[in-house]
């Protein structure tokens, strides 16, 4: 009978480990006195004037609030008409998309999950909190924690890679970061839990696009961020666009009911992701009245802009294909969420006009976004050890990212506003100020591609018109000429090139990952010279990079990292910072290698000298850069493992060692991974998965000894009937400094 009530309290989103009578007392009352449409207001997130096309009747916005009709909006103005002219004062919750900062922005979320650095990840989620709030907003649409095998997806940008347990302990990072240890705080604000779920695999990385995969790799690799930032204490998720085993995520009762709510134990809201209810008729599986009514049975109680719920559940009420107390039960979760923000017993807590003048892009925060910034960056390549650069001579700094402010922000960044941005071209030359001389040429536009640029053409063909931007082509050879003639006056050559922030984040997928053309000629170009080139490789995601990786002396990748991009990126370049950071997402040697990621499983004829075997026939089979990877301006060497024990039984701790030192001339950081493989199971494993890493900070000549302690639970993975559980047998532990070169022990353990 416990068993039993204890299931019906989770159905129903009640959580029976934190129950609180004075909400309920509190929320039962007001339910009392609200009509039909003002529960289904409540269930209505509007966006503006614009997007109210089904209760709208001609009346705006202001009106719509003052009915009662809408439980999510932005502004003071909205909160102010909600609580003071609305029948019953209900508050309006404020969400927006604070991905990676609000005013202070920091490097994108792959960028920061190169730190591998959950204190910073969290620090950076908590600065973004403390200024949001002080502006009204209370609700974040963030962490993304989908899983992407896919860098054509250009939603890769807004998540931490490709790996669940990094993924993990990312999510988790940033749920406390957003809303710290007490969510009613005024310096607060909820976390929403994106995209629920398996977004990340949308084939062909084509954004929106279908997913089809096994519940057991959803289980095993897609599914444990999600848990992770639920456990964590998120007090909201989003639906995702795509289909879960044939079914639209957001009319997926078996998803958002069975899973989240009963298996999980999840008892905040569910959002919609952007009229997400309404492309459910897209998808083939009814009417707006169909999907609105599958929405809410699956357990939707926020309607994101699409107004399916306001527009068609009093219809489906009176004819039967909805009930009152589900209707009631979805309403009363988002009363919950405003209630735990605290925004009965103050509406406008949130609106601090005092506070926004000392807590937003203070002094501190901005150091903050420098440090995370430098840890974000990779150095891919080094050849001769060309890096560092001595603070001398004359630089020159090429390429359409090198003066550019604004792509230095990234996708889904909270504001335009580039008066704190620092360029690359500024970073070097505030860093250099009296010490060398700073050339600096544009060289080229991103690309001269019409199709990549969306334009339309005007009469005089070598003319673009792009977003009132004008791409001259007659001025192609004038700007090449002129980066050739700062080239050539300077002793050493940096090139920053890649993507706009345009081309990631969401509908922004390319089928070419590549470094468009003109870029590639400028680059040549710089080659050529004769002079020291370092590409400075600006993105949102993986690229191939196989041309460069061959004729560029050395490569860094620095994403978009945010308004302190320029000053991180000149620390690195020229030693005051030695590059720490290691990928979290693969990158392939060719689109065609794609999906390509580093726990796959393994094949029943692996690459050898025979010819029927798993390979290409043009290109090897690894990667590029493979996950986990980074340079350093120093070497560490890694001893072999040592173990506390070899054969281990039941419940033992496994103890797993190595020596690491530096052996090279700089004082660095290396970040230790350790990876499992378990070669023989009830089901077929990956060749390895993280399961641990350390960061650790050695002087020239340091040494220091790293050791991983290792339970059963490590060894555990989802079997054939979706058990979480290990088996027993041999295992292979590997450490090292990525998944591509590791150190290798074997171990035996049984139950």
């Amino acid at each position: 009978m416990k068993k039993q009530l204890i299931i019906i309290l989770l159905l129903i989103g009640v959580s029976v480990a934190a129950q609180n009578p004075e909400m309920d007392k509190f929320i039962d009352d007001l339910m009392g006195k609200m009509t039909l449409e003002e529960k289904l207001g409540q269930l209505n997130l509007a966006s503006g004037a614009g997007n109210l096309p089904v209760i709208s009747d001609g009346e705006g916005k202001e009106d719509i609030i003052r009915k009662g009709l809408i439980g999510v909006s932005g502004g003071r103005k909205s909160q102010e008409i909600a609580v003071n002219e609305s029948r019953l004062g209900i508050p309006l919750l404020y969400g927006r998309d604070i991905i990676h900062g609000s005013a202070t922005i920091f490097p994108i979320p792959l960028a920061m999950a190169c730190t591998w650095d959950m204190d910073l990840i969290e620090k950076s989620a908590r600065i973004a909190a403390i200024e949001a709030s002080a502006v009204g907003i209370n609700w974040t649409y963030s962490p993304m924690v989908d899983i992407a095998r896919d860098p054509r997806w250009g939603r890769i940008a807004e998540g931490a890679g490709e790996d669940p347990f990094l993924g993990s302990k990312i999510g988790e990072a940033l749920v406390k970061g957003y809303q710290g240890d007490d969510l009613s705080a005024n310096n607060t604000i909820m976390a929403c839990v994106k995209h629920f779920a398996l977004y990340g695999a949308s084939e062909a990385g084509r954004d929106y696009n279908t997913v089809d995969m096994s519940r057991l790799t959803m289980f095993q690799d897609y599914f444990p961020p999600y848990k992770a930032a639920i456990e964590a204490g998120a007090g909201s998720a989003m639906t995702s666009f795509n289909l879960v085993d044939g079914i639209p995520a957001t009319g997926n009762k078996w998803l958002l009911n069975d899973l989240l709510r009963e298996q999980w134990g999840f008892n905040g809201l569910v959002v919609t992701d952007f009229t997400a209810i309404n492309e459910m008729m897209h998808h083939g599986v009814g009417d707006l009245q169909e999907v609105a009514v599958l929405a809410l049975k699956a357990g939707v109680n926020i309607d994101m802009v699409g107004q399916s719920f306001i527009g068609t559940l009093g219809t489906s009420l009176a004819e039967g294909k909805v009930t009152q107390e589900e209707i009631d039960q979805v309403c009363r979760v988002v009363l919950e969420a405003k209630y735990k923000l605290g925004l009965f017993d103050d509406p406008f807590k949130y609106f601090d006009a005092k506070r926004a003048k000392k807590d937003i892009l203070t002094p501190n925060n901005k150091t903050a976004a420098r440090e995370i910034a430098k840890r974000s960056i990779v150095l891919l390549r080094n050849n001769k050890n060309i890096l560092p650069l001595k603070k001398e001579g004359t630089i020159a700094v090429i390429g359409p990212l090198a003066n550019s402010r604004i792509d230095m922000l990234g996708t889904w960044a909270n504001t335009k506003d580039t008066t704190h941005v620092v360029s690359l071209l500024r970073g070097v030359k505030d860093l250099l100020k009296g010490k060398a001389e700073v050339l600096y040429a544009k060289g080229a536009d991103f690309t001269t591609d019409p199709y990549l640029l969306n334009v339309n053409r005007t009469n005089n063909k070598n003319v673009v018109v792009r977003d009132s931007v004008i791409v001259d082509h007659n001025k192609t050879e004038l700007l090449l000429k002129e980066a050739i003639e700062a080239a050539e006056k300077s002793d050493v050559i940096l090139a920053h090139l890649g993507e706009p922030r345009a081309w990631s984040g969401e509908a922004a997928s390319r089928a070419d990952i590549s470094i468009p053309e003109n870029q590639i000629n400028l680059l040549k170009a710089m080659i050529k010279t004769g002079k020291p080139v370092v590409l400075v490789l600006g993105n949102g995601r993986p690229m191939t990079l196989t041309w460069e990786n061959s004729n560029v002396d050395a490569i860094l990748e620095t994403w978009h990292l945010g308004i302190e991009a320029g000053h991180a990126i000149a620390e690195v370049l020229f030693g005051d910072y030695n590059p720490s950071g290691k990928l979290t997402a693969t990158f392939p040697r060719h689109v065609g290698q794609i999906p390509v990621y580093y726990n796959h499983k393994k094949t029943g004829r692996p690459k050898s000298d025979f010819k029927f075997t798993t390979k290409y026939l043009d290109i090897p089979n690894t990667p590029l850069y493979p996950f986990g990877y980074g340079l350093s301006y120093t070497n560490f060497d890694y001893s072999e493992i040592t173990l506390n024990k070899s054969q281990l039984k039941g419940d033992d701790m496994l103890q797993a060692s190595v020596t690491i030192t530096n052996t090279g001339d700089y004082a660095g950081e290396e970040i230790v991974q350790l990876y499992i493989n378990d070669p023989i199971a009830s089901v077929s494993r990956a060749v390895k998965e993280l399961k641990g890493f350390n960061k650790v900070h050695l002087k020239p000549q340091e040494s220091k000894t790293v050791t991983f302690k290792i339970t059963p639970n490590e060894l555990k993975f989802f079997n054939s009937d979706l058990k979480y559980d290990w088996e027993s047998g041999d295992f292979n532990i590997y450490i090292g400094t990525s998944s591509a070169q590791v150190k290798e022990v074997k171990i035996n353990w049984l139950k």
